[in-house]
């Protein structure tokens, strides 16, 4: 046996889950791993995440991510659970090892749940964004502690997004399409700096950033907003309230039924007491934009340099989300840019 599995032993003997039969659960697109615990009737997860402060890419220090430092999981779990949300419970945590034991959430995936019964679709996405408007709403100090670490929110600037955006150049473009000179680049950046300033139109409030279908468990048990639970929400910023509703709305590995978005949307804004108008409109296609080029570029370099080429299947998804984003007109400028630089990312009308 390695250290590691040595310290995972010991960890759950503190515990009294020493005697648990472990099985290994899936893991996502992160370097996260989990296994299910289950003990005389009892059930928990165990998250493994070993953190190295020398692991930080510049790419993660400016797009405001905490990569596997579980201070921000169980700092951001314990102040969700304060507020009423379903995030899981924390039952036991070694910061310092990188090691939680938290609530099992079971396996009712929304993503999964919509698959054996679609007829639920509009019931569980109107609970999902009203849970998104309730965490706009609530108020979250941005330096939070728990379990004897602390954590501190950061706010989606400038920066942040511009990271974010920027690999869309790098892979996506580079990788499909062709070299994009400092030029391209240059306006590439200008574009956006004018476009994301049209955002500044609302108050920013807590946003858990990957709020979507495959990081929401539906649990039909629960009372209201507690019915949505909540993983994945380590990365959470201050911005937007738009931010978290496009990432729902416009899913990158399902479909939501277009029937649905606007009726969904103007829930949204009336859960959040803001207008739904042309300010907010115009916001929730530029973050979806920007969203949507993250995402083609995330989904290549997946591919290109992790091997995980099964995200490639999501890649048209992506581009007709994109596409429609860019139809917006507070967007002409960057979709002119799209269409000479990297046309490939739209879908033809």
């Amino acid at each position: 046996m390695s250290s590691r599995d040595y310290e995972i032993i010991d960890f759950l003997g503190r515990h009294a889950w020493g005697e648990a039969q472990r099985v290994p659960v899936p893991g996502d697109a992160s370097a996260r791993r989990y296994e299910r615990l289950s003990v005389n009737g009892h059930r928990a997860v165990l998250m493994d995440s070993p953190f190295d402060p020398s692991t930080i890419s510049t790419y993660m220090r400016k797009g405001r991510l905490a990569g596997n430092n579980i201070s921000a999981f169980v700092c951001l779990a314990t102040a969700l659970r304060q507020r009423g949300f379903g995030a899981p419970d924390i039952y036991a945590a070694d910061i310092e090892r990188g090691l939680v034991m938290l609530e099992d959430l079971g396996d009712d995936l929304i993503a999964r749940v919509l698959e054996r019964q679609p007829e639920l679709e509009r019931e569980i996405y109107t609970r999902a964004v009203e849970v998104a408007a309730a965490i706009y709403r609530s108020s979250f100090s941005p330096d939070l502690s728990a379990y004897g670490t602390r954590w501190q929110i950061k706010a989606y600037d400038f920066d942040a997004f511009m990271a974010e955006t920027d690999l869309f150049l790098d892979w996506y473009v580079e990788k499909l399409e062709t070299p994009i000179s400092q030029t391209a680049r240059n306006d590439w950046l200008e574009i956006w700096r004018e476009t994301l300033s049209q955002t500044q139109t609302a108050a920013p409030g807590l946003a858990l950033r990957d709020f979507h279908a495959e990081n929401l468990f539906w649990r039909q048990d629960k009372i209201r907003l507690e019915q949505i639970g909540l993983i994945d929400f380590q990365d959470a910023v201050f911005t937007h309230p738009a931010y978290d509703l496009v990432s729902l709305l416009e899913d990158a590995r399902r479909d939501v039924s277009p029937d649905l978005v606007a009726p969904l949307i103007e829930h949204f804004c009336t859960c959040a007491k803001i207008e739904n108008n042309q300010d907010f409109q115009s916001a929730y296609a530029i973050l979806g934009a920007q969203r949507n080029a993250k995402i083609l570029g995330i989904f290549v370099r997946l591919s290109k340099r992790d091997n995980k080429h099964q995200y490639l299947d999501f890649l048209p998804r992506v581009r007709a989300h994109f596409t429609h984003d860019l139809d917006h007109p507070a967007l002409v400028d960057l979709k002119l840019w799209i269409e000479k630089h990297a046309p490939s990312s739209l879908v033809a009308s």
